[in-house]
């Protein structure tokens, strides 16, 4: 038996499988995308994951929307501590999650970043009309990923450059193949000049609003001029 004919086979038997367990009703986008890939997923939950790990970009567009619609709890603002007392993290480049956050999480069934209600299969939208959360779930899928693509931009760097057309964010040149992944305001500015803004609006400092690809001499020169920039505010910071 060759590679294409157990591809086919295994598929069959999972696609049995995964039939079986599909709950009704099912997101028809997650469908479609589970029967187009080379493997398919053995259960539902693994093909809401897939879906979502194929589409950071819109990952991060949904989290940011429902951070918006939970805003922040009251008495929140926005902290560090080195030693992560109460889940605060422990430098301002962690993106800021009020929900995280031991005195503000809002327990099972609640999205740990977003605040939103978690859905069957940590889906976002109770399509199922049963208004219950899901209450062995503390992140919607999508906030997963889109948690993973604040905070590890890079990973995706053959992605934004295409969202960029491969061109850099900066010169507007052809990108190169040692382009890297830069967010257009530094985080440090970012703590030091909008720590108090809403935090919703926050993320987008993290998300796709704030990041872009530019060629590595020129991330280099940019980042110079940023040390430059901190030194100075720094040594005008009276003691």
């Amino acid at each position: 038996m060759n590679r294409s004919d157990w591809l086919a086979l295994q598929n069959a038997r999972v696609l049995e499988s995964l039939l079986a367990r599909l709950p009704e009703p099912f997101p028809n986008t997650v469908w479609r995308h589970a029967l187009g890939l080379r493997l398919v997923p053995e259960t539902p939950g693994r093909a809401v994951e897939a879906y979502w790990r194929a589409h950071p970009l819109r990952a991060d567009r949904l989290a940011r929307a429902m951070a918006h619609r939970s805003g922040a709890p009251s008495g929140w603002t926005w902290r560090i501590d080195a030693d992560r007392a109460d889940g605060l993290p422990n430098t301002f480049r962690v993106p800021p999650a009020p929900y995280r956050e031991t005195p503000f999480a809002r327990g099972p069934g609640y999205c740990r970043i977003c605040g939103q209600p978690v859905f069957r299969l940590g889906w976002h939208v109770d399509i199922w009309g049963d208004g219950r959360p899901n209450h062995r779930a503390a992140w919607h899928a999508a906030c997963v990923i889109a948690w993973k693509f604040w905070n590890a931009p890079s990973d995706h760097v053959h992605l934004l450059k295409r969202v960029q057309r491969h061109r850099c964010g900066t010169t507007g040149k052809r990108l190169l193949r040692t382009a890297e992944v830069d967010h257009r305001m530094p985080l440090f500015r970012v703590w030091r000049e909008h720590r108090g803004a809403p935090w919703p609006e926050l993320l987008a400092f993290w998300g796709a609003p704030n990041l872009q690809v530019i060629n590595c001499t020129v991330h280099r020169d940019k980042c110079s001029s940023e040390a430059r920039d901190r030194a100075r505010a720094a040594s005008a910071t009276p003691l």
